[in-house]
């Protein structure tokens, strides 16, 4: 029995000092470099501790409650929203906070769970109203660019041209302002600082996306059909030039052909004159053979006179015709 007394009391104080996962029991409790920690009894707040270190807390009637002290994040649920053309967007948001008084948040939010509900829903509220005011390519941080009449330019493909801008951050720092003037008109703080908020994704929703896709599929088929129209058009115009161009051509080369060709008969008829003045008498005599070469090699029958100036170069040789041949 005097054996069992003192294994007893160990146990009892290994229980109270080091047994691993019953908080309630222990007595010794660790505050890590990134977490702050609260000490109640009976639900009443006995002390905070923020410095990391070992602590001492009395069993069973102390809790302990730890916050994290790092940067927190919180993904507010997407929501549907219009903007200011009343197209629906489904806007997915996060933002980010700290804790800065562990006792205030622990008497308001509870946890962060119920701190990432609530304040989903004020991210969503004052985003809602931002995004109201503002078309889609503001919001995902553009503007059409205008022409000097203030109609929107367009490319080639006749799609709106947008450049890039502020405004998604602008809209966001609003959020922000807004949020943080929310917070600080609660009738309790909430013990934390809003730091950012930021927007993951805005789409058009799933059965929006369809008919978005098909409207744009119409709207490419048609300047589809408008390039083919334009370049059926300019092929036509292209083969009428053409065609006219040829006709052009073909017809100065017939000029110049029979210009040429003018030329050249001139020029034969003058060389032949002037061979005629030289010697007229050969001249006869090589026209008198060519007519032998043509009808003596034939079996055309020609009955002549023998007067006939063409037998005039066969009757001699020192004779010479008279007249023509």
């Amino acid at each position: 029995m005097k054996v069992f007394l003192p294994i007893g009391v160990i146990f009892i104080l290994l229980l109270i000092f080091c047994w691993p996962g019953i908080s309630q029991i222990k007595a010794l409790y660790v505050v890590d470099v990134t977490q702050q920690v609260i000490v109640t009894r009976f639900g009443e707040v006995q002390s905070v501790k923020t410095s990391p270190g070992l602590y001492f807390k009395v069993p069973f009637l102390d809790a302990v409650s730890t916050y994290d002290r790092r940067v927190l994040r919180i993904d507010a649920p997407p929501q549907r929203m219009l903007d200011k053309d009343i197209n629906i967007l489904e806007i997915d948001a996060y933002a980010r906070y700290r804790i800065l008084d562990s006792v205030q948040f622990r008497k308001t939010l509870q946890s962060t769970e119920n701190a990432g509900r609530v304040l989903g829903q004020r991210i969503n509220a004052s985003l809602r109203a931002e995004v109201a005011a503002r078309n889609r390519e503001q919001i995902i941080g553009g503007d059409v660019e205008l022409d000097d009449q203030g109609n929107p330019l367009t490319d080639e493909e006749g799609n709106t041209q947008v450049f890039a801008t502020e405004s998604r951050t602008e809209m966001l720092d609003k959020v922000l302002s807004a949020i943080r003037a929310a917070l600080a008109q609660e009738r309790e703080p909430f013990g934390i600082e809003m730091l950012d908020v930021r927007i993951k994704r805005a789409d058009f929703p799933t059965e929006v996306s369809g008919r978005v896709f098909e409207r744009m599929r119409s709207e490419r088929e048609r300047i589809a059909r408008s390039r083919r129209a334009e370049g059926e058009e300019e092929a036509r115009r292209t083969r009428a030039r053409a065609d006219r161009d040829v006709e052009i051509i073909l017809a100065e080369a017939d000029q110049e052909a029979n210009g040429l060709r003018g030329e050249g008969e001139a020029e034969a008829i003058r060389i032949l004159a002037e061979a005629l003045n030289k010697d007229p008498e050969f001249f006869a005599f090589q026209r008198s053979l060519e007519a032998y070469r043509s009808f003596l090699n034939t079996q055309t029958t020609i009955i002549l006179s023998t007067e006939a100036d063409i037998f005039k170069f066969l009757q001699g040789p020192g004779d010479a015709p008279t007249g023509g041949n």
